[in-house]
């Protein structure tokens, strides 16, 4: 027996099922998983440029006889919804595969709450739903079963709070199950209209068959105590349920599509009130109405968003909630930063400077657009960043207006960038695009991307030409630049924005500071400061100031000796404490 997180148990469920190939881009809370069932033997793991390739790639080696685990957050589901709605006819071939879709209720690293229930439901596959590890473990190897035997995908679903948290697991030996062999058959794989109808029937017969198996397993279960509350969950609510109402009568749903419509009805009858738990969703509630089973409503409702708690239910049916120690009061706020020595800061405090229109992109920097710096102006998803900025170009065109800049970085510039410039250019679209290449995917844990060359199982590979690529596009203004240079960013933002209808690509090319955490002597401030309050716009963790003075300080224990602040200072009172570089600002 061991402490696991629900990712660590998913890929050693995986694993131990059989799984020999794994397909992933990274997305929090999921992305741990892969890098775990990299680590395996027997293993074939890799980074791919996003969701929707991962999954065709996952389709192509089920197709062919692999067991594949593909994974990604619930945000990545949309970008993998093309293929996934058609494999849903096609089925799995030869092998199996399984798709971890992790939501993130409370957005703790997501752009929106949204509940993968609905596109288990659309796309008509099953759904599995652990309540901790060891039933993420024993659930993904169920899945990986359930998909082989019955020739269609699978659908685990995790949450934050399943993901991320550590429960007492215990493993197994590794079950290799032998998959046939590809079998050519268009009328299977071929999704034209002639051979999809076909298949149409195929999958209804499918969605009868899985709503027969939601009735009969035991991955649905109930625990009868007192009846005069009955609770219908899954998932980590199951486990806040069991806290807040020790003695209520629960039906477990470890199938959350499709229902179990006859456990449901014999649940609903043998107690006084059902009630429905579920996180910032009606999924549920609203399937067990639709089975024409009454739903009780709370005195005071559930929250319609973020995470629950055993507090939170009791509290919304009426029950004291125990008393807890108030948090001490007075306690500064941490607000999230960019780190110190992070490459992005230059080009985000040049471009509020400037006062630039700043359409941003997922990742590390859209921090920017948080104060100090408060320089990003949008943040919709994947790649929109060159996408929208060629919108506002549209729309102010012939207007005076302020320059308009894309911001996004190198591997979600991969994941959907790409296509975005390719549709920019073809359209003879103007702007700016930076592209803040830090040479890793930063905010899911520093992994790689074809920008960096660097696979998940460090394979020898290639690191692709980010200005080849783009030059190949038909961008001719295409320029690279040290973003811990603020000279060279003002300069190259300031001759980008300036010319009129060109589409102008900045490549600001550093390494995070976390990839090889070097640290130079800090940086010090002088006697010489006048408190002209420049140097802490800049947002760096590692300065501050004295509130009645308004004198500036670093701290030596966050500084890593970049040397950015010093290039702001007018008065030269921001000097490194090396005494072998006297005085230089640059790093």
């Amino acid at each position: 027996m061991e402490l696991m997180s629900g990712n660590e148990a998913i890929a050693e469920g995986a694993w131990e099922a059989g799984a020999d190939v794994g397909v992933a881009y990274p997305g929090t809370p999921s992305t741990e998983t892969m890098e775990e069932f990299a680590k395996k033997d027997g293993v074939y793991a890799e980074w791919c440029t996003n969701e929707k390739v991962a999954l065709e790639v996952g389709l192509g080696a089920a197709a062919a006889g692999a067991k594949v685990l593909v994974t990604m957050k619930h945000v990545g589901v949309n970008v993998a919804a093309d293929p996934l709605f058609t494999a849903a006819y096609t089925g799995t071939g030869a092998g199996a595969i399984v798709i971890l879709a992790a939501d993130d209720p409370g957005m703790y690293s997501s752009q929106n709450e949204q509940d993968s229930h609905y596109y288990a439901q659309a796309a008509h596959i099953l759904m599995l739903e652990p309540s901790d590890s060891a039933e993420a473990l024993s659930f993904a190897k169920r899945a990986f079963q359930i998909s082989q035997t019955r020739n269609m995908p699978v659908f685990l679903r995790s949450t934050v709070r399943i993901s991320h948290t550590k429960t007492p697991v215990e493993r197994g030996e590794r079950e290799i199950v032998p998959s046939g062999e590809y079998e050519k058959d268009p009328g299977a794989w071929v999704m034209m209209p002639a051979f999809a109808k076909p298949r149409r029937k195929v999958q209804l017969e499918r969605i009868d068959a899985m709503a027969a198996f939601a009735d009969e397993t035991d991955l649905n279960r109930c625990e009868m105590r007192d009846t005069s509350i009955g609770v219908v969950c899954a998932g980590a609510c199951y486990q806040h349920v069991r806290e807040a109402l020790p003695d209520a009568s629960v039906l477990k749903l470890g199938v959350t599509w499709p229902l179990p419509a006859r456990k449901l009805s014999e649940f609903a009858a043998a107690v006084d009130a059902l009630y429905v738990v579920e996180e910032a969703s009606t999924y549920l509630a609203d399937g067990v109405r639709q089975l024409g089973i009454p739903v009780a409503s709370f005195p005071t409702p559930l929250p319609r968003d973020g995470e629950l708690t055993p507090g939170l239910i009791r509290q919304a049916l009426g029950l004291p909630v125990p008393a807890h120690k108030d948090a001490p009061a007075g306690l500064p706020g941490r607000p999230p930063a960019l780190c110190p020595g992070c490459p992005h800061r230059l080009v985000f405090k040049e471009l509020s400077r400037m006062k630039a229109i700043v359409t941003g992109d997922i990742g590390c920097y859209t921090l920017g657009a948080l104060p100090p710096l408060s320089a990003m102006d949008t943040c919709v998803d994947m790649g929109a960043s060159v996408s929208m900025a060629h919108g506002f170009e549209l729309a102010l065109a012939g207007k005076e207006h302020r320059p308009v800049v894309a911001v996004i970085g190198d591997s979600t510039f991969a994941h959907s960038g790409l296509s975005s410039l390719i549709s920019t250019v073809y359209n003879k679209g103007a702007g700016t695009v930076c592209i803040l290449d830090n040479r890793t995917t930063a905010m899911t844990g520093r992994q790689g991307n074809p920008f960096n060359g660097e696979t998940l199982q460090k394979r020898p590979s290639r690191e692709l030409d980010l200005e080849g690529v783009i030059r190949a596009l038909g961008v001719e203004d295409v320029r690279t630049v040290d973003p811990h240079d603020m000279k060279a960013v003002r300069t190259a933002l300031k001759e980008a924005t300036g010319a009129a209808d060109v589409l102008s690509v900045i490549v600001f090319r550093a390494p995070c500071v976390l990839l090889e955490r070097l640290i130079k002597p800090a940086f010090e401030v002088t006697a010489d400061c006048t408190a002209c309050g420049i140097c802490p716009t800049l947002g760096c963790p590692a300065i501050g100031k004295d509130g009645a003075t308004g004198v500036a300080s670093i701290d030596p224990s966050l500084c890593i000796g970049c040397g950015q602040c010093a290039q702001y200072c007018a008065r030269g009172a921001i000097v490194s404490t090396d005494p072998s570089t006297k005085g230089a600002c640059h790093a």
